[in-house]
């Protein structure tokens, strides 16, 4: 094999090597197991206020928030805790189900946009008014970002391919103009 054909082979291979769909091969007795299964949903909005005696973090989900309220300098969970929350104005009444978790039960689910969120808190002689805010997404503008899946895996394929057949064609152009030099001369 020429000089030429060994340098176009291992372009070849290293362009097929770049584009392939990364993988990784173990042997027996090395590889991890199957994947963990990954959520495909989008994640639950949050929010968190903050101040230097206290950290408060709000999941929603529909109607129902999950609030978590730690002590700011330890992160522990805040032990016999009142908690008032306001969101946009409303006041939403709160339960304590465990040390430093709270729940609360909207009659509505909040709208897209911007929800300002106050808390006060009481524990023991501590009090503290934490402030904050909620970002709400439509759930279709936050699929839509999230979208990639196998329209993204089929144009890198076929990127790839395109550019291996372009390869191709520059070494059969190269190969016949060279025939065409050595058969003239000789």
């Amino acid at each position: 094999m020429n000089r030429f054909k060994k340098t176009l082979l291992a372009l070849l291979g290293a362009a097929c090597l770049a584009l392939s769909v990364p993988t990784t091969w173990a042997g027996e007795g090395h590889d991890h197991g199957e994947a963990p299964a990954v959520a495909g949903g989008p994640a639950l909005p949050r929010f968190a206020a903050v101040s230097d005696l206290f950290e408060l973090v709000g999941v929603v989900n529909g109607k129902q928030i999950t609030l978590y309220l730690d002590r700011f300098a330890d992160g522990s969970p805040v032990k016999d805790a009142k908690l008032e929350l306001e969101l946009g104005g409303v006041k939403i009444p709160v339960e304590s189900h465990a040390e430093g978790e709270f729940e609360a039960t909207l009659t509505q689910e909040l709208k897209p946009g911007v929800v300002a969120v106050a808390a006060t808190v009481m524990a023991g002689e501590e009090s503290d008014l934490l402030a904050g805010e909620l970002d709400l997404h439509e759930e279709a503008a936050t699929t839509e970002t999230q979208r990639h899946g196998w329209q993204e895996t089929l144009t890198w394929g076929v990127t790839g391919l395109a550019g291996l057949a372009l390869l191709i064609a520059i070494g059969r152009r190269v190969r016949a103009s060279r025939k065409n030099i050595i058969g003239g001369a000789a």
